[in-house]
């Protein structure tokens, strides 16, 4: 795909991902199962999730589409992109700020305090980026998060819906939220926080400044939710080697983190509620 100067007018591209993201939460009110329909704010939560869901999906596929289309793109993350990477970063921008929107008026706790700063931090460093032109491959690969996000909004929704962890399709989102969580989380904001620091002499100040805070942020938040999800889903690997240091030596507390994993392609018969 050949490489572009102008891009496209994000004006329009950001209102029309506002809107696509407000029209699809309406149409979840139709959607919500039964077992989301025990209060009014768990049907809100279950049905912010799904849009949410719905947006992961899409930049999940468009962001590496994007660069499979212009690999050239990677060669310069600051003054190469197309007419699709300014596009999607574009389109993102909408979603954030309809995001942000709907928490502020409907759901205003301290939970929301939290993705609203990660929001604001994505706003900005995308807005910088799609109005001056520069950084928008830069922009487009953050996005590859997304393809995480799509089992960490599938766990969210599980969750509200009070899906028992022992359930396959349960343990098989949880392994691969992990999985996705290290490579396209971790390990990219890690490359991406290391790309800022080698290319900071080419990088103005003021870009440098929001996209260093911004990622700075980012990373914190995210190896807290790494933690979060460690601790609910796969407890029982903690509590294993925490009993088998006290009265077992390594090779058998080591069989038994296996067994763990292993267990989570196996059906069990008690079911437990689920929590965040």
């Amino acid at each position: 795909m050949e490489l572009q100067e102008h891009g496209c007018q994000y004006q329009v591209v950001i209102g029309v991902g506002a809107a696509t993201f407000a029209i699809v939460n309406c149409l979840t009110r139709w959607l919500v199962p039964g077992m989301a329909c025990k209060t009014p704010q768990q049907k809100w939560k279950w049905r912010n999730v799904a849009t949410s869901l719905v947006h992961s999906a899409i930049t999940g596929l468009w962001a590496p589409l994007a660069f499979y289309q212009a690999p050239d793109m990677q060669d310069d993350l600051i003054n190469k992109f197309t007419y699709s990477s300014h596009a999607l970063v574009c389109f993102s921008i909408g979603y954030f700020l309809y995001d942000a929107l709907d928490m502020v008026v409907y759901h205003r706790k301290r939970s929301t305090y939290e993705l609203l700063v990660h929001h604001f931090f994505v706003v900005l460093c995308f807005s910088l980026a799609v109005t001056s032109r520069q950084y928008v491959a830069y922009g487009a690969l953050s996005l590859m998060v997304e393809i995480n996000s799509v089992f960490l909004h599938t766990r969210q929704l599980f969750i509200i819906t009070q899906e028992p962890k022992s359930s396959m399709r349960y343990k098989m989102n949880a392994l691969l939220n992990v999985a996705t969580f290290l490579s396209c989380r971790i390990l990219l904001l890690g490359w991406m926080t290391r790309w800022l620091t080698v290319h900071r002499e080419e990088i103005p100040l003021t870009f440098f400044t929001a996209g260093s805070v911004g990622l700075a942020v980012i990373v914190m938040m995210n190896i807290i939710l790494f933690c979060r999800i460690l601790s609910v889903d796969f407890s029982g690997v903690f509590i294993t080697s925490y009993n088998s240091e006290k009265s077992e030596n390594c090779t058998t507390g080591h069989s038994r983190a296996i067994g763990y994993v292993r267990s989570l392609f196996q059906e069990e018969g008690t079911k437990r509620r689920v929590v965040d």
